[in-house]
């Protein structure tokens, strides 16, 4: 019964073109990347500063392996919290500054621990309409009552907390750079809200941190609001190149979690070489400023070629930046002559999008040139005309 209730829903998702499937991919660190043994540029990953295959990097990796061995051989509350945790997270702070964090083993993790550890269901979570799929997971786990309002329409937050009866405890929740968009929230306007209901405030730089702020420390750090905002949540496997994450806030808030965030609590701590990587990471972001700055000038590059072929690029303005194509069986073979042709991009589908805003999601990383990226994209426009997407 079950076997054949799977295998029905397996047609459905191939019929409406959502079947996905794992495929091989060799040098995935690189701008240049290998897909079932097919060479091409890689537009389609996270690396987004180029540090995932740094030398400093991947040598504090293997020194941390030579002295702490590969695993950590149980959680962080039992015997899992190597000396090499704390320095790690006295890196995070002092980057940050910040007066207490957290290193944790996923930005999915994390989004799910905090979120169900902090609201339950007597409480309120105001929660942005294109926010990551694991902060939507943590407010179900949490049972707390989700409020979603319009992406980014703060009349609308503020219309849903005017009517929040005041003894509630309110979760404001959003992400700073939206991972499918390429978008920023409007973190004062939130700052201005979150002190006016009283309510808590949580922002996920997973695609901010490493690529704004003075140093790198994320997009509430270039708006200068980090004060203002309770807890920030960030991943160390995107800009950063590594794997993790990370919370941060004031000490209770901390030691709260430390206590209640079961996705922490639970499960086995990274391994020493992470940490050992991340540490490093950490230093190089803040030490290589060109890297930082190369990527913004790549990615307003790219953007402002693909917007004037006539692509719809939404409101990105930062390393992300999708372009609409419509149906999912349309993004995907836009997707699949652009692999032909030499360029490594994804369709994005539901549930990840909306039905019917199926779309190709490129990103800039700083090791890319702009010759390949001029060359890209007149490639990505001349598939556009040939599927009618652009005129």
């Amino acid at each position: 019964m079950w076997t054949k209730k799977i295998q029905k829903e397996l047609v459905h998702l191939q019929k409406d073109s959502q079947m996905r499937q794992l495929k091989q991919t060799k040098d995935a660190t690189e701008k240049q990347i290998t897909i079932n043994g097919q060479r091409m540029l890689n537009l389609a990953s996270n690396n987004y500063l180029g540090l995932a295959n740094h030398p400093h990097i991947k040598q504090a990796s293997m020194e941390t392996i030579e002295q702490y061995g590969v695993g950590a051989t149980a959680s962080r509350l039992i015997v899992g919290n190597h000396p090499v945790y704390d320095e790690a997270e006295n890196a995070l702070l002092t980057w940050k500054r910040a007066e207490a964090g957290l290193i944790v083993n996923s930005g999915y993790t994390a989004n799910v621990g905090i979120i169900s550890s902090l609201v339950g269901r007597h409480d309120l979570v105001f929660s942005d309409q294109l926010n990551h799929a694991s902060i939507i997971d943590g407010i179900i786990l949490s049972r707390a009552k989700h409020k979603r309002y319009r992406h980014n329409n703060m009349d609308h937050l503020e219309a849903m907390l005017k009517k929040a009866p005041k003894h509630k405890r309110k979760l404001i929740v959003t992400d700073t750079v939206f991972s499918m968009d390429g978008d920023v929230s409007p973190l004062h306007d939130l700052v201005t809200l979150k002190k006016q209901y009283n309510a808590l405030l949580m922002v996920d730089e997973a695609h901010g941190t490493g690529v704004f702020g003075p140093n790198g420390e994320g997009y509430s750090y270039d708006q200068n609001v980090q004060q203002h905002i309770d807890l920030h949540m960030g991943t160390f496997s995107k800009a950063l190149g590594c794997f993790g994450a990370y919370v941060i806030g004031e000490q209770p808030l901390i030691d709260y979690l430390t206590n209640k965030m079961r996705s922490f609590i639970f499960t086995t701590g990274l391994p020493p070489a992470l940490l050992g990587a991340i540490q490093t990471a950490i230093l190089v972001v803040q030490m290589e400023e060109r890297r930082r700055l190369r990527l913004h000038q790549l990615a307003e590059q790219f953007r402002t070629l693909l917007q004037d072929y006539g692509f719809f690029t939404y409101n990105s303005e930062t390393q992300i930046v999708p372009i609409r194509i419509g149906t999912n069986e349309d993004a995907l073979q836009f997707s699949e002559r652009l692999q032909a042709k030499g360029i490594a991009a994804i369709a994005i589908r539901p549930p990840t999008v909306r039905e019917g805003d199926a779309r190709i999601r490129f990103t800039v990383t700083a090791n890319h040139t702009e010759s390949e990226l001029i060359q890209a994209a007149t490639i990505i426009a001349a598939v556009g005309k040939e599927l009618g997407v652009i005129s």
